[in-house]
């Protein structure tokens, strides 16, 4: 099953993708365009982003306690932009993710509803049957004992009709 599900899942990945593409693009058009939103919105993430990535680069090289230059505005507002698209696309596509694992665990708490109302209704149609094979059990034996004493009424009569005849002979 999870084979299967596999290729799906990567599929709805690529649609998700491809679908919050064009809202990530309106996002670095309006960063180029706006002032305030570049500089407040695209500027420090991607001069963050920048400073670790080198700092990082520079300790596995073996340089430490070099100092880093920040990023010129022109490039820091591009980063800035590609990094604030490519967060739109990853929210887009771990809502979906999340909206999905709603919907799912909705489907199974319903199932798991049904089964126990199935479950119930079975264990109630059981103690009904329950009931009418234990009164049945009841009857039958009342009507052996009837059967009994007929049985023995017969024997009596039979008895008393052989000594009537005896007697009458």
């Amino acid at each position: 099953m999870v084979v299967g599900a596999f290729p799906m899942a990567k599929l709805l990945y690529l649609g998700v993708r491809q679908l919050s593409k064009p809202l990530a693009q309106r996002i670095k058009e309006g960063a180029r365009r706006s002032h305030f939103f570049r500089t407040y919105i695209c500027l420090p993430p991607a001069q963050l982003y920048h400073w670790v990535e080198m700092r990082t680069k520079m300790r596995i090289l073996g340089f430490r306690g070099a100092t880093i230059k920040p990023l010129n505005e022109e490039a820091a507002a591009e980063l800035g932009a590609e990094l604030l698209g490519e967060a739109t696309i990853f929210l887009v596509g771990g809502t979906c993710l999340v909206l999905e694992y709603f919907r799912q665990s909705g489907q199974t708490r319903r199932k798991e509803e049904e089964h126990r109302q199935v479950l119930e209704s079975l264990q109630l149609e059981l103690g009904t049957l329950t009931l009418t094979v234990e009164t049945l059990q009841a009857q039958q034996r009342e009507a052996s004992r009837y059967l009994g004493t007929i049985a023995e009424l017969q024997t009596k009569v039979t008895e008393l009709k052989e000594l009537l005849e005896k007697k009458g002979k």
